[in-house]
């Protein structure tokens, strides 16, 4: 029997997708060229990333924290081998938990490398070569993304045997901790797990072509980012770049230029990290035979409905324009599946949280700074330091701060930026506020518990109008 909707790829936008589309009752299959779902994100992305980036802060504080609070445990050990069973018993239940989801939901599973025929016809080969093929209305590429090459001052790409230069994959299965890494780019994966390595002891270097770390972000907080990771030890090569790798006995030397010119310098390390951003993954697809359109970036281009330019093919997630987050992909996965099945599927991209997840945590959700200048908008500033929070002083976290940032004629909410512990979960309530279009006023007048770290959010909306309390 054909289906309604064959979804290509398994990762958030792809099995929420398939899920979504069973709950309205299409008929769906999904393809995974893997032996597990879950995507990149699940398997060797953002699941495993955090387990570890968990463990070691804890490893951390157990070496460093424990002591302001009156608990002495004396030099902690690291198990490394438990800590990497850590985080595979994490991936495993992830990815077991979404092939019961598809199970439950009565979506077929197909194994195996998918390439799109023709509308309507997706060709499956398993990995054991057998080829069968699915009938469909509707087929949805949701097949992600995968890291960017880099390439050396010739222009050749720079080879990545997951063992001496790793990509973010390898950087999650190191079987030592090395003494020294080499981070090639300042951005979220590159400082993610470059702190994990830094903090289970390892000398790191970050080397970034720009003059900034975390591209994109609020630039207020990212120079404070950058000058509490550099407290924390990780020595910063900006305006620089990359223009050789070579492999030795002992582990790889790099040769680093500034971007501007100027003399060359050689830095050795153990280990090197290529983490300089993810590319869409459309490899096998068959999308020039079809003739969908790619614009300059290889993304596949879509319309408001997620359409592609071949009738009953359609795309979300990394392969389509927009970050490359899951939370988006699964977000334009309901919208895709709610369009397909003829209701009004919708994705405000002015509300989509972006999180660092370091210690402290970043996190944002809306227009930074800079954006608001470049549109020619004026705004008013509320910003509130942790220092003068009280939750923040008793658990000894007071780095960081929360930046409000509101329209100056409506005094709607445009942008909140945080800089601290637990950033990643209070940005949610400015994201609620937005979804609604709300305004630091409301935010300010709403009442949050006492003692809390998402006091600071209050208080740096209250700043807005110049009447914080404690400060």
């Amino acid at each position: 029997m054909p289906y309604d909707v064959v979804v290509i790829g398994s990762g958030p936008g792809g099995y929420v997708c398939a899920i979504r589309a069973a709950q309205l009752g299409l008929k769906t299959a999904i393809v995974e060229k893997w032996s597990t779902f879950g995507g990149t994100c699940l398997n060797v992305g953002c699941i495993p990333s955090k387990a570890l980036l968990h463990a070691s802060e804890l490893f951390d504080e157990a070496g460093h924290g424990f002591a302001d609070f009156g608990i002495l445990v004396g030099k902690p050990k690291l198990d490394l081998v438990m800590m990497m069973k850590h985080k595979a018993d994490t991936v495993a239940a992830n990815v077991n938990g979404v092939a019961f989801l598809l199970k439950k939901n009565k979506v077929d599973a197909h194994i195996g490398t998918g390439r799109i025929l023709a509308p309507g016809r997706v060709e499956v080969t398993a990995a054991d070569g057998k080829v069968s093929e699915l009938q469909t209305t509707s087929i949805v590429i949701a097949s992600g993304s995968v890291v960017a090459p880099l390439r050396d001052g010739k222009g050749d790409v720079i080879e990545v045997d997951e063992k001496i230069i790793v990509s973010s994959t390898g950087a999650l299965d190191i079987a030592k901790v090395p003494a020294k890494m080499i981070v090639v780019g300042a951005g979220v994966i590159g400082m993610e797990l470059g702190s994990v390595w830094r903090r289970l002891g390892a000398e790191v270097t970050v080397i970034e072509f720009l003059d900034r770390t975390l591209a994109g972000l609020d630039l207020d907080v990212a120079k404070q980012f950058q000058r509490l990771m550099e407290k924390q030890g990780i020595v910063f090569h900006l305006s620089s770049k990359v223009t050789g790798i070579a492999k030795t006995k002992s582990g790889a030397r790099v040769t680093v230029e500034p971007v501007a010119g100027g003399e060359a310098q050689t830095l050795n390390a153990d280990v090197v990290l290529i983490a300089t951003g993810r590319i869409p993954y459309t490899e096998g697809l068959g999308l020039d035979a079809l003739g969908i359109a790619l614009d300059q970036r290889k993304r596949i281009v879509v319309d408001a409905h997620y359409a592609t330019n071949v009738a009953g093919i359609y795309a979300i997630g990394d392969v389509i324009a927009g970050p490359m987050l899951a939370h988006k992909a699964e977000d334009e996965g309901v919208a895709c599946a709610e369009n397909l099945a003829g209701k009004a599927g919708h994705v405000n991209y002015d509300v989509i949280p972006n999180v660092v997840y370091t210690f402290p945590e970043v996190a944002s959700v809306g227009r930074t700074e800079e954006e608001l200048k470049a549109a020619g908008i004026a705004y008013n500033i509320g910003k509130f330091p942790f220092t003068a929070n009280g939750r923040a002083r008793a658990n000894r976290t007071t780095e960081g701060f929360v930046k409000v940032l509101a329209d100056q004629s409506t005094d709607e909410v445009l942008g909140v930026h945080i800089f601290g512990a637990g950033a990643g979960d209070m940005i949610h309530e400015a994201a609620v506020l937005m979804e609604f279009r709300g305004s630091a006023e409301d935010l300010a007048r709403t009442c949050h518990a006492h003692p809390t770290m998402s006091e600071a959010v209050k208080e740096a909306a209250l700043a807005v109008g110049k009447r914080a309390i404690h400060i």
